[in-house]
């Protein structure tokens, strides 16, 4: 079962980072922002699995999974409020 997963999960990189290098950099901002509440239900997923389950290797990847949803989470936010930022009208003057 494990060899299953750990399956699914390699096809499942090699997959992200090959739609990922095809998205031209106008929508990558746009999709990243989207992606955000994809990696919430992760967070969410993953906290369910710390809290029910018992076994070691289960405990060490739930826990890297919700810290590395927490860091794409954070991430997508700063680079959108990045990207507003630069809409805003400098100087407090309206366009």
């Amino acid at each position: 079962m494990l060899i299953l997963l750990l399956f699914i999960f390699v096809l499942a990189a090699f997959l992200g980072v090959e739609l990922i290098s095809k998205v031209p950099s106008q929508l990558h901002t746009p999709l990243m922002s989207g992606s955000n509440a994809i990696s919430g239900v992760t967070i969410v997923g993953a906290i369910v699995v710390l809290g029910s389950e018992n076994d070691t290797i289960t405990l060490v990847f739930g826990m890297v999974a919700v810290i590395s949803a927490m860091i794409n989470v954070v991430g997508g936010y700063l680079v959108t409020d990045r990207m507003l930022a630069m809409f805003k009208a400098k100087g407090g003057e309206k366009k």
